[in-house]
């Protein structure tokens, strides 16, 4: 029988190594291919179950009402299908959230912070929803969500839900918060946004990955003109950092990131970050950290 609480559940952080836009569905949605990267930096959750049924974030986050928070409309979501499948309402729950990801950052927190709570959920309510019926579950807040519940890094495609794991380079990242919070939907709503980069295969990737052990020589980010234009400090944060490597924004911004071989390079570059930016080092992760925290066989399949 599980516990009450589950402490310390960790929520990292995900850099797109590449994001190309493919085209656009007849509903308005992009279609896209990146490859997902998880890191070692990220949010903290901390759950506790109630008897009354109530989904309550303890944690004021400003800026995010409860009530329009991934965590508390996924945690609501799952309750509805434990309801459907048992017959009966869902236990509730608390839930603390140690916040250290910036919004609008492009690093994933909230879609990361929901799935976590969505493993979490499931196993102190025995739920007994499988890995797929989470992701399935997490998909209509949020096309991320589904890739933090697959844990492990992966080549999406389609508006980030169709997954393939991927090897990656084992390295650490240097990340830079350049102090703006980039709206997702005024990136991808902008006229002169390619959406129509052909199409790669992760073999490509792969074979890069293998023959130039720079993986952030591969492709590119088809949102980062956009946001570089709209947003100056990206621009100017992507072009400090270049001095090191390829640097590279994230997602739909504003985090700009550059990888590195091995943690002393990382510690060099991090030293010299002008300290107008919150900057922070990383290092890759080949598996999500959730699962294994569990410790429990069959919870996530």
């Amino acid at each position: 029988m599980p516990s009450r609480s589950l402490h310390d559940c960790p929520a990292p952080a995900k850099l797109n190594l590449f994001l190309h836009v493919n085209g656009r569905r007849d509903d308005g949605y992009h279609l896209l291919q990146t490859v997902f990267q998880l890191v070692d930096h990220g949010d903290t959750l901390h759950f506790d179950l109630r008897d009354d049924g109530q989904v309550h974030r303890t944690t004021d986050l400003p800026g995010v009402p409860a009530e329009h928070d991934l965590v508390v409309r996924a945690l609501r979501l799952l309750q509805a299908e434990y309801a459907r499948r048992h017959g009966r309402p869902a236990p509730g729950i608390d839930v603390a959230i140690d916040k250290r990801l910036p919004m609008g950052g492009g690093l994933g927190g909230g879609s990361s912070d929901a799935a976590t709570a969505l493993m979490a959920a499931n196993y102190l309510w025995q739920a007994g929803l499988t890995r797929d019926e989470l992701m399935a579950l997490g998909l209509p807040l949020g096309a991320d969500i589904p890739f933090f519940i697959f844990g492990q890094n992966a080549f999406a495609e389609g508006v980030g839900e169709r997954l393939q794991p991927v090897d990656t380079a084992d390295c650490w990242y240097v990340v830079i918060e350049p102090g703006v919070a980039v709206p997702t939907a005024a990136i991808f709503c902008a006229r002169d946004l390619t959406r129509d980069t052909k199409p790669v295969r992760i073999a490509d990737f792969s074979r890069h990955l293998m023959s130039q052990q720079d993986q952030l020589g591969f492709g590119k980010n088809d949102l980062q003109a956009v946001a570089t234009q709209l947003f100056p400090p990206v621009a100017e944060a992507v072009e400090w950092l270049g001095s090191y490597g390829h640097a590279r924004m994230t997602g739909s911004g504003a985090c700009v990131f550059c990888a590195f071989a091995d943690e002393a390079g990382a510690d060099a570059a991090l030293a010299a970050v002008p300290s107008k930016w919150v900057a922070w080092k990383a290092k890759s992760l080949a598996l999500h950290p959730m699962p294994g925290r569990l410790q429990v066989d069959g919870v996530i399949e």
